[in-house]
């Protein structure tokens, strides 16, 4: 009887053991570009703080897609500042999103015959040109502009292919489905990607800035998001973005 009192003991405490660790895990919804920087980010946030991260990728409008319809994310990282201030405008925030970094665009091939200025480009080479799709994903909407600043849409229209986010763009391009297009800057800064391929920073002036903002769900009750929000904006945050290729907004 004895053995069984302490095994019912055991059970407890290991059961409130892993709901205590289980309310520390944060979940973030983190917008593709951020493929290879979130990683580094939610490890040093760990080791920073104890809290575990469960990060959840994919299109900044798919993500937003799913917190209206209830979807149990902490916090939202968002490519751009438009889905964001959606969520804030429709009440789903706990305050009003702020840029947390911004992005670049570069012109991305593994050949390099095909890597010239947008405005040179060969169009008689190009077969498939990859970017994300313009209508959930800001790198895909900047990637537009970036045609319609060189007059290259109407030319190229027919041999666009489109990546659900920009991590699929990536791998249109990296297994030459497609010959080159156009991804983020963060993509060649991960380790694993630095040498793979050639690639050309875009002029700035042919796109929008690329505002991205960072946001806390109303619906989310874990104090450990706040934390995570202001590690963005920590040194060591900003230090891990600007690693990958970002401008950093100014620290809090």
């Amino acid at each position: 009887m004895r053995n069984y009192f302490c095994f019912l003991f055991l059970s407890a405490l290991l059961s409130l053991n892993c709901n205590e660790a289980g309310q520390q895990k944060i979940r973030i919804a983190a917008a593709a570009n951020l493929q290879f920087a979130i990683k580094p980010l939610s490890e040093a946030f760990t080791v920073e703080t104890g809290y575990a991260c469960e990060v959840i990728i994919a299109s900044s409008g798919k993500l937003t897609a799913q917190i209206v319809q209830g979807a149990p994310f902490d916090i939202f990282l968002s490519a751009d500042m438009k889905y964001p201030q959606k969520l804030y405008t429709e009440g789903l925030l706990q305050g009003p999103p702020e840029v947390y970094a911004y992005g670049h665009m570069i012109l991305w091939s593994m050949k390099k015959e095909l890597l010239r200025s947008p405005d040179s480009l060969n169009l008689e080479q190009i077969n498939y040109f990859a970017i994300a799709n313009p209508k959930t994903a800001p790198y895909g909407r900047a990637a537009v502009e970036v045609l319609e600043y060189y007059r290259l849409l109407k030319k190229l229209e027919p041999k666009l292919v489109y990546g659900e986010n920009i991590a699929q763009a990536n791998q249109f391009i990296t297994t030459q489905a497609a010959d080159l297009g156009f991804t983020a800057k963060s993509t060649i800064k991960a380790p694993h990607l630095a040498n793979r391929g050639f690639w050309l920073e875009v002029d700035p002036k042919s796109y929008a800035p690329i505002s991205q903002g960072v946001a806390l769900l109303k619906s989310s009750e874990n104090p450990a998001s706040r934390q995570f929000y202001d590690f963005l904006f920590s040194a060591k945050g900003k230090e891990i973005l600007n690693t990958f290729g970002y401008t950093t907004s100014i620290e809090k």
